[in-house]
């Protein structure tokens, strides 16, 4: 059984988060109205890419993020 994933609101702006794959070798949760992220966390394989994502969605909800805000 696949373990479902849910992504919490922004912790900075409360905006929605979502997965974004870069290239196909790394993933992160960016914010769609902010643009708070995640650091990226990189993947050679499908098994990898599900845990790096799992990763990314961790980090996200307890509110790991990097934001562009002044002292940032």
């Amino acid at each position: 059984m696949e373990e479902i994933m849910m992504l919490e609101e922004c912790p900075i702006c409360r905006g929605a988060g979502m997965i974004m794959h870069e290239g196909g070798w790394n993933v992160q949760v960016e914010c769609c109205d902010c643009s708070a992220h995640t650091v990226y966390v990189e993947y050679n394989n499908e098994e990898e890419k599900l845990e790096a994502e799992k990763a990314v969605v961790h980090l996200w909800n307890i509110g790991k993020v990097i934001t562009s805000e002044r002292g940032e």
